[in-house]
């Protein structure tokens, strides 16, 4: 995917914006800042334990809106109905991201919707695109990355990728492995209103924590060193990842984000993720580092050291 994005899709479509490849482009319109993204979501199944595809584009867009530093405003929505798909199926979907956009306070104001015949799409597809004012109070400071900083988490790790395996392969994990799926710009509204200097923020979705990481610190100067007993990650998502070979910093997680504090206000961060709902597990789980340059190490529970690398292929693929 990375070979494709790169060799092909920013040869030919070319502009700086794009060539960041963040979550979101930020644009200027007549002297006003504003953050612009689009996503599809291919899910597999539907419906799963604490969401649906519905509640996941909605989460998903506005996430990659606030983790700009913009607070979300306006959502489009199409989407590409396979024909036969249940009526009653559509409905809860479509209401599901109705409660959603609400929950978040963003508007769906346009969309689009087609019918492909049957066997063409696999039940539906849907595609947002986001538009977000920016910056968000102060916004992401615009300090450069540099050793010292800190990492955190918002939570724990891994949940919607064990929620998906869980629903997908039937493995009979017990009711509360749950996607994490969730609108974050409240709890990033309540971290940037704050005194603390936050970097750089991502959503660990497809790929998870590991994946994010390793595009921070890719062609730079400094590295991050993790250390694995910091990283919340739940005892039965732990314990799926024992027994399949998977590791919970490769899992995506729907609500959760990864952000790169100024070092000194490292507590400070923590103790106003903890004070939302949503930010109740955040923890600290590493630093950037001066050594290691280019490369995310992971300090092991029982000592040892190791270097994260990205997977050769997808986990677990049509997570969203």
């Amino acid at each position: 995917m990375r070979r494709l994005i790169r060799d092909l899709f920013l040869r030919y479509f070319d502009s700086p914006e794009l060539a960041k490849l963040a979550d979101a482009a930020l644009l200027t319109s007549n002297g006003s800042r504003m953050a612009f993204t689009t996503d599809s979501y291919v899910v597999k199944p539907l419906e799963f334990p604490g969401g649906d595809i519905g509640r996941l584009c909605i989460c998903g867009t506005v996430n990659d809106l606030a983790v700009m530093g913009a607070w979300p405003q306006y959502l489009s929505i199409g989407l590409i109905i396979e024909e036969g798909l249940d009526l009653r199926l559509l409905e809860r979907i479509v209401a599901s991201a109705a409660d959603t956009a609400n929950l978040a306070g963003v508007k769906i104001v346009t969309g689009d919707t087609k019918v492909v015949t049957r066997g063409e799409c696999d039940g539906l597809f849907i595609n947002t695109a986001g538009i977000g004012a920016c910056p968000l109070g102060r916004g992401l400071s615009e300090q450069p990355i540099e050793p010292g900083d800190a990492i955190l988490v918002s939570g724990t790790l891994g949940d919607h990728g064990v929620a998906i395996l869980n629903a997908r392969a039937s493995l009979g994990l017990d009711a509360a492995v749950v996607s994490d799926c969730a609108p974050l710009n409240g709890l990033i509204a309540h971290l940037l209103h704050g005194p603390p200097t936050v970097k750089w923020m991502r959503d660990p979705t497809r790929g998870g924590a590991a994946s994010v990481l390793i595009e921070l610190v890719d062609s730079q100067s400094f590295g991050v060193l993790i250390r694995e007993e910091d990283i919340p990650v739940k005892a039965e998502v732990l314990a799926v990842c024992e027994i399949l070979g998977f590791d919970p910093l490769h899992l995506a997680s729907e609500g959760k984000v990864v952000i790169v504090a100024k070092g000194e206000d490292a507590r400070m961060a923590l103790q106003l993720l903890k004070q939302h709902p949503l930010g109740r597990d955040a923890a600290i789980i590493g630093e950037v580092t001066s050594d290691g340059a280019g490369a995310v190490r992971l300090q092991t529970a029982s000592g040892g050291m190791r270097r994260l690398l990205r997977p050769t292929g997808e986990l677990l693929p049509r997570i969203c």
